[in-house]
């Protein structure tokens, strides 16, 4: 079972595979040297996808972070570059004795792959003759998850995990269960979790996400300026604000204006993730404004609205995004933008459409709908920076699960194409894709935009 806390994760931008599956990785590392004697110094060396795009993502900044020791859900956005910048000052760990200096200590290997995923990581310790102490091999594999290689082969090799009493691994199965058992979506999802932790973490839980989503989504409304990275990429979220507010009294108003708030809310968190703020997962960073742009539309927008309706939302979120990991990827780096963006979009779709009484059957054609129209969509992140076309890629997904969410309720939830079907195409298709187009900034827009 992929929880819904495993999902949702709060942490800093840009990026969830990029700067927060390598800060837990650097951290966990930390942990091993903490334990050893006789270290004297570490390295980090990253490949593949981390490689090409690391800067732009943050990847280095993430690792000394990481082995500073800080954690991505409490370390203060405004510090990471003072902290950062320190250790490559000065080497100092914090750990007598052990010394890490970034510049030779941290490579960027952009040539070689490491065998299990593009997002490879190989961490290692010495001794004061230079002997090697251990060495350690992470996969940052989407959304903040991070695995080692010996926990990357177990999961290939299918071993065995404890169920939960409602386990589902497929849309269809999950369909089945709320037939068989008279329980929504969110309920199914709600009953695993309880096998983790008690109804009230859950709901504490589930309230302090949704907290973080529209906390960033109201810092995003008030800061300004140009992003950090040198595409001179300006923010829009607090010009675009101020401007609806300006005509929200206005006698006339199109119709269309609605989209132009839920394209607000997405764009003001993606501003906040590609500037480093906090941000929620959701489930991935580079796709972290549309299940919190959709949940505050629900808020905002839609009838009768309390806490159990947001929680009901999440949840059911987050087992259509648990569905998607599992079965296919909502990694960029390994099947494109169609696995971050197309999963955020379904599990936003699905959200909105139960907090808006929909069956168990309109939630997975709203999720199937939203997800079969981003097959293909590529990653080609300018100057592997999260800001062109991330930025805006939220808006439209955005905007497509409110879409996907609205023609599912018009409808009685039977389709042509499962959501079974849509996601293997996604997997296929990802398998398919050429490198290029996967989180490299080795092909499309990447290269056929100036990055100046």
């Amino acid at each position: 079972m992929i929880s819904t806390f495993d999902l949702f994760k709060i942490g800093i931008g840009p990026s969830s595979s990029h700067t927060v599956g390598p800060m837990v990785a650097a951290r966990r590392f930390r942990e091993t040297v903490l334990a050893r004697t006789g270290v004297a110094r570490i390295s980090a060396e990253i490949y593949g996808s981390l490689a090409w795009t690391g800067r732009g993502h943050g990847t280095d900044t993430a690792i000394l972070l990481g082995i500073l020791g800080h954690a991505p859900a409490t370390i203060d956005p405004d510090l990471t570059t003072s902290l950062s910048d320190a250790l490559r000052r000065t080497g100092d760990l914090g750990i007598p004795g052990v010394y890490f200096e970034p510049e030779r200590d941290l490579v960027f290997n952009f040539k070689d792959i490491l065998p299990l995923h593009t997002n490879g990581m190989r961490f290692r310790a010495y001794d004061a003759r230079d002997a090697l102490l251990e060495d350690q091999i992470f996969y940052s594999v989407g959304g903040g998850f991070v695995v080692t290689a010996a926990e990357a082969e177990a999961a290939s090799a299918g071993d065995a995990q404890a169920e939960p009493p409602l386990a589902f691994g497929s849309g269809r199965e999950l369909l089945d269960l709320t037939l068989r058992t008279g329980l929504t979506i969110p309920q199914i999802q709600l009953a695993n979790e309880l096998t983790l932790r008690p109804r009230e973490a859950i709901d504490a839980g589930l309230d302090a996400i949704r907290d973080a989503m529209f906390a960033c989504i109201e810092r995003g409304l008030r800061m300004d300026g140009e992003l950090p990275g040198g595409l001179r990429v300006r923010r829009r979220a607090k010009r675009l604000h101020a401007s609806l507010e300006a005509t929200k009294l206005a006698n006339s108003r199109p119709a269309h204006e609605i989209m132009d708030w839920i394209s607000l809310y997405a764009l003001a968190v993606n501003e906040e993730n590609a500037s480093g703020g906090r941000v929620v997962t959701a489930p991935t960073n580079g796709a972290a404004g549309i299940v919190p742009a959709v949940l505050r539309y629900t808020r905002d927008f839609c009838p009768d609205w309390n806490d159990e309706r947001g929680r009901d939302f999440l949840l059911t979120a987050a087992a259509i995004g648990g569905l998607i990991k599992a079965r296919a990827s909502i990694s960029g780096a390994e099947v494109g933008c169609q696995g971050e963006v197309g999963s955020a979009a379904a599990m936003a779709a699905a959200g909105l459409t139960a907090a808006l009484g929909g069956s168990a059957f309109q939630i997975e054609n709203a999720a199937e709908i939203a997800m079969e129209h981003h097959l293909g969509m590529t990653c080609d992140p300018i100057a592997g920076l999260v800001q062109v076309p991330c930025i805006e890629r939220n808006a439209f997904g955005a905007n497509k699960a409110v879409v996907a969410a609205s023609l599912s309720l018009r409808g009685d939830g039977q389709h042509r194409v499962s959501l079974d079907e849509v996601i293997e195409t996604m997997r296929q298709t990802g398998h398919d894709m050429q490198a290029k187009y996967k989180e490299t900034s080795l092909g499309g827009l990447a290269v056929n935009v100036a990055a100046c």
